[in-house]
C-alpha cells in the first residue's frame, strides 16, 4: 500500500505569484513548494547570496591571494564523486584564470596550478596523510586546498604541516568533534558560520572562495571590475556538481544550477562537458537539470568508481574539443562497463532478498553482500534495492584488506549514520573498524567473520531508531492535472525551472483507462492511456507489470522527443490502485 499525499499552500501565495503575472499551474506549484513571492523574481547572479557571510572565507582569500602573488605552487586535493572532480575543476579553472590575470602565461599557470585526486582503491577518502606525502613527491607543493573534503582530515592537515606544506580547507560535510588545524576552513557546516545555504555542494564552495579572492585581489589593485576575470564561466560546472550531488536545491543552489544551464544551453559550457552532453546523446541547447543527475554526471562518476577520477577530470579541464571528445568516450565506455557490473550485482542481490520480498513481516533494515562484487559499485546498488523495497540498505563487497567495504542508502524517517552508531555499540568491539556518513547515507568496513551477525543487528537497529511509518512508501503529489494543460507548451514551461533534491519535480495525480500495454527492450513498458475522452501515450521505465482496467497514476508530462513536434508523453512513476 502507497500512502499518497497531496501538497498544498497559502492561496494568497499563489495569488500572489499569479498577480505577478506567473502562469496559474506554476504558481499552484511554487506556491506548493513554498517559494516566498518575494523571492520568486530574485534570479540574478547579483542575488546569490554574498562570500562575506562564509566564515573563514575572508582568511582564505587572503592566503590564496598572497599564494598567487608569490607565484606560489598550489595543489588542488579532490574527491573521486562528481561534486569533487567538478570541484577540483573549477579551483583548477578559477585558480589559473586569476593567476593570468596577474600576468602568467597560461603554460606557466598550469605548472603553478595542479591537481590530485585519491584513487579510491589505493587511499580512500580525503587529505589523508598517504595523500599528502604523495602531493610532496609528485608536485613539493606550498599549498595544497581541499574541495568537497578535509573538514575530517586532522591527521592528514599536520602531515602536510609537518612537511611545512600549508593547506586550505574547503567543504561542506558534517565536521567531526575535533577540526583540523588548517591555515584557514570555510565549510558553512562548520561552528559558528552564519551562511544560510547549508546544502551547498563542495563545487559552491570553491566558487565562493575564488569570488573572495578575486575581491581580495581586485582591493589589491591587481585589476578592476571591467578587466578582472569572468568567474561566471564557471557556473556550468558548479551545476553539475551542484544537481549531482543531490545536496537540497534551496533558493541559492537554485540560482547557481539556473545559470550554469543558462551558459550550456546558449553553447558557453566547458569544451569537456560540451562533449560529455554528445556522448550523452543529450542537446545541450535544451538541457535540464535532469541531464545533469542522469546523464552527465554518471559518466564522472563512473571514472571514480571502476578507475581513476582524474580522467573525468582532466576532460573537464580541456580547452580542446577534440581532446575533450576522447577523455568523454573513454568516460562513456566506463560508464557502459559500470551498467554491465551493476546489473550483474543486482541479479545476485535480487536471491538475496527474494525471502525479503515473500515475508509478511519484513526486516526493518536490509544488508546484501556478495565476495564478487565490486567496490565501486555498491553504493549505486544499495540505491536500487532502497528504491525497490522502501527500506534502509547496506550493500558489502569484499576489500583487498580481508575486510568487507559497505555502502548504505536510507529513507526519509532513518538516519542512517545514526543506525551504524547503534549497530557499532551492539557488535563486538572491533567488528566495525569505521563508519561515517549522513542520514541518508553511509560508508563501513567490516571484519569478515561479523557479516551474518552485522544483518541481524542492522535490521535491529534501525528498527529502534525509526517508527513504522518512516517505512510506508509515500508520495507527494500536485494533485490533478487538467487535460488542457496536458500540452507541449506547458511541458516547455515546467523546464523552465530548476527541479531537484528538495525542490522536487512536478507529479501529478489522475485516473486513466489503459487501452494497450508494450514492453519495451523487455525492461520498460509502454502504454496508451484514455483520459475525459483523449489519448496519450505513457511510458513506465524499468517496470514491466501489467496494468488494465482504470488505474490511479502518478506521472509526470514532457514533451515526447522521439516523435517531435508538440507530441507529449506521461512518464509514469507510482500506480496508487
Amino acid at each position: 500500500m502507497i500512502e499518497h499525499q497531496v501538497r498544498s499552500a497559502d492561496p494568497s501565495v499563489e495569488a500572489a505569484l499569479c498577480g505577478m503575472g506567473i502562469h496559474p499551474l506554476m504558481a499552484r506549484l511554487l506556491a506548493n513548494r513554498g517559494v516566498d513571492p518575494h523571492e520568486a523574481p530574485r534570479t540574478g547572479l547579483a542575488d546569490l547570496l554574498k562570500p562575506a557571510a562564509l566564515k573563514g572565507i575572508d582568511r582564505a582569500a587572503e592566503i590564496l591571494a598572497d599564494a598567487l602573488e608569490a607565484g606560489a605552487k598550489i595543489v588542488v586535493v579532490g574527491d573521486y564523486d562528481c561534486d569533487g572532480a567538478t570541484a577540483t575543476a573549477v579551483g583548477v579553472r578559477g585558480l589559473r584564470m586569476l593567476l593570468e590575470s596577474l600576468g602568467a602565461e597560461s603554460a606557466q599557470s598550469a605548472e603553478l596550478i595542479e591537481f590530485l585526486v585519491p584513487n579510491r582503491f589505493e587511499y580512500g577518502y580525503g587529505l589523508s596523510p598517504e595523500i599528502v606525502q604523495l602531493a610532496a613527491e609528485q608536485f613539493e607543493p606550498d599549498l595544497l586546498v581541499t574541495v568537497d573534503n578535509g573538514i575530517a582530515s586532522v591527521e592528514g592537515v599536520q602531515a602536510a604541516a609537518d612537511l611545512g606544506i600549508g593547506v586550505l580547507v574547503t567543504d561542506h560535510h558534517l565536521p567531526g568533534d575535533t577540526l583540523p588545524d588548517a591555515l584557514a576552513i570555510v565549510n558553512p557546516n562548520q561552528p559558528g558560520c552564519p551562511f544560510p545555504s547549508k546544502s551547498i555542494a563542495g563545487v559552491g564552495v570553491m566558487f565562493y572562495v575564488l569570488l573572495a579572492t578575486r575581491a581580495e585581489l581586485r582591493q589589491r589593485g591587481a585589476f578592476d571590475a571591467d578587466t578582472q576575470p569572468r568567474l561566471d564561466a564557471l557556473l556550468d560546472l558548479v551545476a553539475l556538481g551542484t544537481v549531482a550531488d543531490v545536496v537540497k536545491l534551496d533558493d541559492n543552489n537554485r540560482r547557481l544550477v539556473a545559470h550554469g544551464l543558462q551558459r550550456i544551453r546558449s553553447g558557453r559550457a566547458q569544451p569537456g562537458l560540451l562533449a560529455l552532453f554528445h556522448e550523452a546523446g543529450r542537446d545541450p541547447r535544451q538541457a535540464l537539470a535532469a541531464d545533469l543527475g542522469f546523464a552527465i554526471g554518471p559518466r564522472l562518476n563512473a571514472a571514480g568508481r571502476l578507475s581513476d577520477m582524474s580522467i573525468g577530470i582532466r576532460a573537464l579541464l580541456a580547452d580542446d574539443y577534440a581532446q575533450a571528445s576522447e577523455l568523454a568516450a573513454q568516460l562513456g565506455r566506463m560508464n557502459e562497463e559500470r551498467k554491465r557490473i551493476e546489473e550483474s550485482m543486482r541479479r545476485d542481490a535480487l536471491e538475496d532478498i527474494e525471502s525479503f520480498l515473500k515475508d509478511e513481516n519484513p526486516a526493518a533494515g536490509v544488508v546484501v553482500a556478495h565476495p564478487e562484487w565490486h567496490q565501486g559499485v555498491i553504493g549505486i546498488l544499495a540505491s536500487r534495492i532502497k528504491d525497490r523495497l522502501y527500506r534502509p540498505v547496506i550493500a558489502l563487497a569484499p576489500g583487498d584488506d580481508g575486510l568487507w567495504k559497505g555502502s548504505g542508502r536510507s529513507v526519509q524517517g532513518v538516519h542512517l549514520r545514526d543506525v551504524l552508531d547503534l549497530v557499532s555499540k551492539r557488535l563486538p568491539e572491533g567488528a566495525m573498524p569505521k563508519f561515517g556518513g549522513h542520514a541518508m547515507a553511509a560508508g563501513l568496513t567490516l571484519q569478515s567473520e561479523f557479516l551474518e551477525p552485522f544483518k541481524t543487528a542492522f535490521a535491529q537497529a534501525v528498527e529502534t531508531l525509526s517508527d513504522a511509518s518512516a517505512l510506508q512508501r509515500k508520495v507527494e503529489s500536485d494533485g490533478s492535472l487538467p487535460t488542457g494543460y496536458i500540452q507541449a507548451s506547458v511541458a516547455d514551461m515546467l523546464n523552465t525551472q530548476v527541479w531537484g533534491q528538495g525542490f522536487p519535480a512536478p507529479l501529478f495525480v489522475d485516473e486513466f483507462e489503459v487501452q494497450s500495454q508494450q514492453l519495451l527492450k523487455n525492461a520498460h513498458s509502454k502504454f496508451m492511456l484514455l483520459r475525459d475522452g483523449k489519448r496519450y501515450v505513457a511510458l513506465r521505465w524499468r517496470n514491466t507489470e501489467t496494468l488494465s482496467g482504470r488505474v490511479l497514476l502518478a506521472y509526470r508530462v514532457e514533451r515526447d522527443t522521439f516523435n517531435g513536434g508538440d507530441a507529449v508523453q506521461l512518464i509514469v512513476e507510482q500506480v496508487l490502485s
